[in-house]
């Protein structure tokens, strides 16, 4: 599987994913790994911005109001389009643009940062994608991307849970087993019954890559290691989230921030 047929899956997931998330049922997404994303985020104020898969624009928005000048990419045609509509309504100066972050459509060196909130992980031409972003920034700028922890969210992964559904353990394996191009289908669990009824499950295609893959990769890129990050939910968080508990047994994401050098 190549990111066209990859962008193909994320367009007919688009249209649910974004009614779904921004009727806040993208739980892990808005209470968890953004909040800590953004904690990780250097000052952007003033500074010139891309967006790597933006989806429908949600977390494109929020970079934007720390007062950045943000552009924004994404290979799904129905996302931009959700996310211009948006831009419409409420104006960040945000300017979204449908392509793919295998060839991106910019100069060099023609930004201060990127970002890249799980996205990476769901485009097979990891080297590409890599090499593009090191290309389209300036000396001295970094790239911040979040992804699926590889330690924690292999091929198989299970819960554990006990009599009161209590997540104690995650089983996972199968962790050099190369399934590129697998399809998973599921929708936010949070969603009431109904709903998930009536929209369709997305189906999501993986492509699990080691640890020492990707970080092999961002140093042969070029780039250097600046920051890492693996956020877990508080307790108070959980009390309002109860679904969020298992985050708090094994991470669920990785955050990584890499930087060009001067």
């Amino acid at each position: 599987m190549d990111h066209i047929t990859a962008g193909q899956y994320w367009n007919a997931n688009a249209e649910a994913w974004t009614k779904l998330a921004r009727a806040g049922y993208d739980v892990y997404r808005d209470h968890l790994n953004t909040p800590a994303f953004l904690e990780l985020l250097p000052d952007v104020a003033g500074r010139q911005g891309l967006d790597l898969g933006c989806g429908e624009g949600s977390n494109t928005r929020l970079v934007a109001r720390r007062g950045a000048s943000v552009a924004a990419i994404d290979i799904a045609p129905v996302f931009i389009r959700h996310a211009q509509a948006e831009e419409a309504r409420a104006p960040l100066g945000i300017t979204y643009q449908e392509a793919s972050a295998v060839a991106l459509p910019f100069a060099d060196a023609s930004f201060d940062f990127a970002t890249a909130f799980m996205s990476l992980m769901d485009i097979p031409e990891t080297e590409q994608v890599l090499a593009e972003a090191f290309r389209v920034l300036r000396p001295g700028g970094f790239l911040q991307f979040s992804i699926l922890h590889p330690c924690f969210n292999p091929p198989h992964r299970r819960n554990c849970r006990d009599e009161e559904r209590v997540t104690y353990a995650i089983e996972v394996g199968d962790y050099f087993v190369d399934d590129s191009g697998r399809v998973d289908e599921w929708i936010f669990g949070t969603a009431p019954e109904a709903l998930r009824g009536r929209l369709p499950k997305f189906k999501v295609p993986r492509f699990h890559r080691p640890l020492n893959l990707w970080f092999n990769l961002l140093l042969a890129t070029g780039f250097t290691l600046e920051r890492i990050a693996e956020p877990y939910p508080s307790d108070a968080t959980v009390r309002e989230h109860p679904s969020l508990q298992d985050a708090q047994v094994a991470a669920y994401f990785l955050h990584v921030r890499v930087r060009k050098p001067r």
